[in-house]
């Protein structure tokens, strides 16, 4: 759901980045303010919030094909991070992870980083959280008192995932229709948008679910936002995190020369796979669509200098797999570094005073 500089105008990316960048403001107040209340460690919420970070860059490295349409979708995972994290470190999370995609791998327009923040961030951390993933959590469905188990995470998550990406795809929807691309009639890419990103959305539920529950069944202390009655541990912290570390280089550098390469939601939406005996869909032309601006140019010529392996590929080489398997180490290690270094500056893991 990367959207492209071309499908926004300067000013509905500029109101868009000032939404985002309230809210990321708000984030940083928020999580100042719990860090008095933190009773865990620095040495388990930093590379909590630093690993998860990298799991999640690492998981949107891998599109799924979505059966019978010629498309695909990828992990966008707000409500995987707020469920561990919280909804405040898990938006700035995504914000990091949005920003190095779109700064060192030229996925997704500098221009439209604030929608993009907005459409695959915001909902899935603050509207997934507060109105799925806690009141589930802390109801008493199933027979079950309060706090996680199995069916209410699974239910949590496919519920959280499928609406939260059907909000971000009506953002996108509204947003280019706001900046008055004719060529993308906005019910004609309504129709388009909402059904395939509600089956992405349902992908993503289960994947988010599994590593839920596989939290839940280590440590369940790590889940945010649940009241545990007498939760037991299986393993350590450091053996839980290991596992998702390893985890996290394994899909970045291995499972991800196995994506598909069918377009994603919103790309098939705007071009259709043709190619693949597909539909057409919108019928845009890949090389000239949307909308230009000096702006976007300004934009583009900035990633052009900051993408040292753009579109997950060696520049100049994007045939050669390892620049894919290279990208997704890489990226992992940055995101985590940089996940770790804004966890640190936001006064999140500060340890309680006595």
């Amino acid at each position: 759901m990367h959207m492209a500089d071309a499908l926004l105008t300067p000013a509905v990316a500029g109101v868009m980045y000032a939404a985002s960048a309230g809210a990321a403001g708000t984030s940083i107040v928020k999580l100042k303010k719990e860090a008095k209340d933190l009773t865990a460690p620095a040495s388990v919420k930093l590379p909590t919030m630093a690993i998860m970070s990298a799991m999640v860059f690492a998981g949107q490295m891998i599109n799924y094909t979505i059966p019978g349409t010629g498309s695909s979708g990828h992990l966008c995972g707000g409500m995987l991070l707020s469920a561990i994290l919280g909804p405040w470190a898990g938006f700035l999370s995504m914000i990091v992870i949005l920003a190095i995609q779109c700064l060192f791998f030229a996925d997704g327009g500098l221009m439209a980083l604030g929608a993009n923040i907005w459409n695959m961030a915001f909902y899935g951390c603050f509207v997934g959280y507060f109105l799925i993933w806690r009141p589930i959590m802390n109801s008493r469905l199933f027979g079950a008192g309060r706090g996680a188990s199995r069916g209410k995470i699974l239910l949590a998550a496919i519920l959280g995932c499928m609406l939260t990406l059907q909000l971000g795809a009506f953002s996108v929807v509204l947003e280019t229709s706001l900046s008055g691309i004719t060529e993308l009639p906005f019910s004609a890419f309504l129709a388009l948008m909402q059904p395939i990103h509600l089956a992405i959305g349902l992908i993503e539920g289960v994947v988010t679910a599994a590593v839920l529950v596989f939290v839940h069944e280590m440590r369940p202390e790590l889940l945010s936002g649940v009241q545990e009655e007498a939760a037991k541990s299986r393993g350590s912290v450091k053996t839980t995190l290991g596992i998702l570390a390893v985890t996290a280089l394994v899909i970045g550098g291995g499972c991800s020369l196995l994506a598909s390469s069918n377009p994603d939601g919103l790309e098939w939406s705007l071009f259709g796979n043709a190619e693949e005996g597909w539909s057409d869909n919108m019928g845009l032309d890949e090389e000239d669509y949307g909308v230009s601006s000096s702006v976007a140019d300004a934009a583009a010529s900035v990633q052009d200098k900051t993408a040292f392996l753009p579109d997950y590929a060696f520049a100049g080489d994007s045939e050669n797999p390892a620049g894919t398997s290279v990208s997704g180490i890489v990226g992992c290690a940055i995101v985590a570094a940089a996940a770790g270094l804004i966890a640190a500056l936001t006064g999140f893991l500060k340890k309680k005073k006595a």
